[in-house]
């Protein structure tokens, strides 16, 4: 434990933990301070100003981003037979209907990404409690219930994201590596960023991007400025 107390104090001796950084820095700064031994993720932390109780301030999405998110990204599709080869031919790493929605029930859930069609919705319904929590459940707001399946599945394994406020406001959602150079982190953080600023509810009042904060695994967090994302 003294090892990781003392890499903890050198990275906070390299930089003010008061102050907000510029996205451009920020970015730049998160990789200095990486403590980890591995290719940590790195992550954004937005603590947005709605109340995600009310419908009409629900902030949610989906954005491609740029460089990927670095991690290798496992695609099921659950599709009726005639979407079956063109899935494959996309690069779904998962193929099939019945026998996967069997084997979610019995509890396996080796994939990151489910792409489904709207008449296939009313089996996966039934998944909702299982799929719903771990954000796996598709819906045709993020792309994920579709008929174009091969832009779908693409789209999933180039570095497409989605995203969605928690309880308390908050978005958090990984955008790259540590081994990413300082421009790939800064232009997948400012695709995201700039995508949840389009995102803004009409009913929101007041300040809607109330803080933003950028860290790797295991490394201490780094406070950006909202307004140097415009």
């Amino acid at each position: 434990m003294s090892k990781v107390a003392k890499k903890h104090k050198e990275a906070l001796a390299k930089y003010d933990k008061t102050e907000a950084y510029p996205l451009k820095e920020a970015c730049k700064l998160v990789k200095d301070i990486s403590l980890s031994n591995f290719n940590a993720s790195i992550d954004l932390s937005v603590r947005l100003g709605v109340d995600p109780r009310k419908a009409n301030q629900m902030v949610r999405g989906s954005v491609t981003l740029p460089h990927g998110t670095g991690k290798e990204v496992k695609v099921l599709v659950l599709c009726t037979p005639d979407k079956e080869e063109e899935a494959k031919a996309a690069g779904a790493d998962f193929v099939g209907l019945d026998d996967y929605i069997d084997k979610i029930k019995e509890g396996w859930l080796d994939m990151d990404v489910i792409i489904t069609m709207p008449s296939v919705m009313p089996k996966i319904g039934r998944l909702g409690k299982v799929l719903g929590p771990r954000g796996l459940m598709p819906n045709p707001k993020t792309g994920t219930v579709t008929m174009d399946i091969a832009d779908a599945v693409k789209d999933a394994k180039a570095g497409k994201i989605d995203f969605k406020v928690d309880k308390y406001g908050i978005i958090n959602t990984a955008i790259g590596k540590v081994q990413f150079d300082d421009n790939q982190i800064y232009e997948n953080a400012k695709e995201l960023l700039t995508t949840i600023l389009k995102l803004k509810p009409v009913a929101s009042k007041g300040t809607y991007m109330l803080s933003v904060y950028i860290s790797s695994t295991m490394s201490p967090s780094i406070r950006i400025n909202p307004k140097s994302i415009i």
